[in-house]
């Protein structure tokens, strides 16, 4: 096991005064060196502030964090040598082709020796070096994030933050992105925090998974073993007025049955079981709507947090809901 790239104890950030908001709360993480670390949260859950920490952009209120070894409020010069920053935004000189796109970022890093071997390979690398000498302006939205992760590797660091790299982005790039993240994380060798709200994009890529609700690490582990914390399927259904709770809770394998009007939130042990039982007893005309959550990531943050992760809200029958399994379960 390799030994940690980034270390956070107890780091909370508030911003404003003692009465101001509380972006991070006492958020704790040990994140291995040379693995694919995801951040999965809503908008707003403290994923971006968490990057602006670790990279010395906004200073912590409590706790400590290092990042490469270095600790970020003691050594922030050396911990900002020893990263890459991909924002959500492609920042790049438009104006300039990819090779002065390059020499700037030399430049800004204090001038790093032998860049010019290092910037070819990544050209290279990425399938650029024909487009070498073209404006950005002309590049694809797929060429001008690659030149930007170009652009975070040249000074070879060692972490980098991908701070919601695919969002706005259409499918067919999003995912020619996570081929890239994949391929330079086997490449370099570096280690990546990746911020996303994408519930595919985490289980795609990430060795470990945090999930962060309301500036709180909630969960963490590997996708597999974040998944096997729901332990059964979550059927929705809304029916007419005419089906009632006794009905549906006698069906085998319903393990809980919850209604807000028409609306049903049964907990099954196998939803394959239990739908076919469903339309045995239940005619069809009297189901207006149904939907099967299967464990997931999805479920899991659902589970955890009582809303899904692109709602700002909480759904709060839902929330109510997982309470009450998680009181009964004791």
């Amino acid at each position: 096991m390799s030994p940690p790239a980034i270390v956070v104890q107890n780091l909370s950030k508030r911003y404003g005064n003692s009465h101001g908001v509380l972006a991070l709360d006492q958020v704790n993480l040990s994140i291995e060196g040379g693995t694919v670390f995801g951040l999965m949260g809503p908008n707003g859950a403290g994923k971006t502030t968490l990057i602006k920490v670790l990279t010395g952009i906004s200073d912590i209120t409590s706790g400590s964090a290092s990042v490469a070894g270095f600790d970020v409020r003691k050594e922030s010069l050396k911990v900002r040598a020893r990263i890459g920053w991909v924002a959500a935004e492609v920042i790049l000189e438009d104006d300039f082709s990819a090779w002065e796109n390059l020499w700037l970022q030399a430049e800004l890093q204090g001038g790093i020796p032998g860049w010019e071997e290092r910037a070819q390979y990544l050209l290279d690398y990425f399938g650029l070096a024909d487009r070498k000498l073209d404006k950005v302006s002309k590049f694809s939205t797929g060429m001008r994030k690659k030149l930007e992760i170009a652009l975070a590797l040249l000074h070879q660091p060692s972490v980098i933050f991908m701070d919601e790299p695919t969002i706005g982005l259409d499918v067919a790039t999003r995912r020619t992105l996570w081929d890239i993240v994949t391929g330079i994380h086997k490449e370099f060798g570096v280690t990546v925090l990746l911020t996303t709200h994408y519930i595919e994009e985490a289980d795609a890529l990430c060795d470990r998974i945090a999930i962060i609700d309301r500036g709180k690490i909630v969960a963490e582990g590997t996708p597999s073993e974040l998944k096997a914390r729901v332990k059964s399927d979550i059927v929705q259904l809304e029916t007419s007025e005419s089906v009632d709770a006794t009905l549906l809770s006698n069906i085998p394998g319903v393990q809980d049955v919850r209604a807000q009007g028409n609306d049903w939130i049964i907990q099954v042990a196998a939803s394959e079981d239990f739908l076919p039982q469903l339309f045995a007893r239940v005619q069809t005309n009297e189901i207006r709507r149904i939907s099967v959550e299967k464990p997931s990531l999805e479920t899991v943050f659902l589970q955890i947090t009582g809303h899904r992760i692109g709602e700002e809200e909480p759904m709060h029958d839902i929330r109510k809901f997982y309470a009450q399994m998680r009181r009964a379960r004791g």
